[in-house]
């Protein structure tokens, strides 16, 4: 627990907005430096280590979610942008795409049904309510289009977006250990394949391995955003009410 005083001081810092923001920031930065030091191990991805920092000054402190969110918004505004960039290194592979089309289109519809339909059958066999395996449809996506999916087909926003993060944070740690185990060495593929399963937070480590990589796993994450906001909905007809 915190000394009043210290108390004292949150408290006033709290109500400004920035605070989120600042909060951020810093956890982010103290993160990096961890996966730095762990010579840039999956298993210390940054985001993770900055989520358990940031729940962990949270819960210490007592403060609401929404009052951290205040800040940290600007942040969440720029996945937008960021997402638009990545079409920039997908433009130098245009002809390697070009090559690809038919069999990545494949794997997209695989890969898209496949996160969806496993999620909701898991949920749904143990026993799920019905507002939980409908938010877990969307898991697989970057967060807007997933909150957006979730909310129309009467899911829980909020907790979409947790599970949209836990989903990129294993597929992060888990993905270059899981497609090197299934020896599969095409930069173009193992990109694409962590895209389509762990979105925005995947297709950060794979441009880590490589900018080939990188790139296939933008256009992976950006095809099944679209793809999942289209098939979803009309899935959720034969979802438990």
């Amino acid at each position: 627990m915190m000394s009043p005083r210290l108390n004292e001081i949150w408290v006033y810092l709290a109500a400004s907005p920035l605070i989120g923001l600042t909060a951020t920031l810093i956890a982010y930065v103290f993160a990096f430096r961890i996966y730095e030091r762990a010579r840039f191990s999956p298993l210390a991805n940054p985001v993770m280590i900055s989520v358990a920092i940031l729940v962990t000054v949270l819960t210490v402190t007592g403060t609401p979610y929404k009052t951290y969110f205040d800040g940290a918004q600007f942040v969440h505004f720029l996945l937008g942008p960021a997402t638009v960039a990545l079409a920039v290194p997908l433009y130098t592979q245009l002809p390697k795409l070009r090559s690809h089309v038919l069999p990545l289109l494949a794997g997209l519809l695989a890969g898209s049904v496949a996160a969806v339909v496993s999620a909701v059958g898991i949920a749904y066999l143990i026993g799920a309510s019905p507002e939980v395996v409908r938010s877990l449809a969307p898991k697989s996506v970057t967060i807007p289009i997933a909150m957006g999916v979730s909310e129309k087909i009467g899911g829980l926003p909020s907790l979409t977006a947790v599970l949209v993060m836990a989903t990129g944070i294993i597929g992060a740690v888990s993905a270059t250990g899981l497609l090197n185990l299934l020896r599969v060495r095409d930069y173009t593929v193992r990109g694409f394949a962590t895209g389509v399963a762990a979105h925005g937070i995947g297709t950060a480590r794979a441009f880590q391995v490589s900018q080939e990589a990188g790139a296939f796993s933008a256009l992976g994450m950006g095809l099944n955003g679209v793809l999942t906001a289209i098939l979803v909905p009309v899935m959720a007809a034969w979802m438990p009410h």
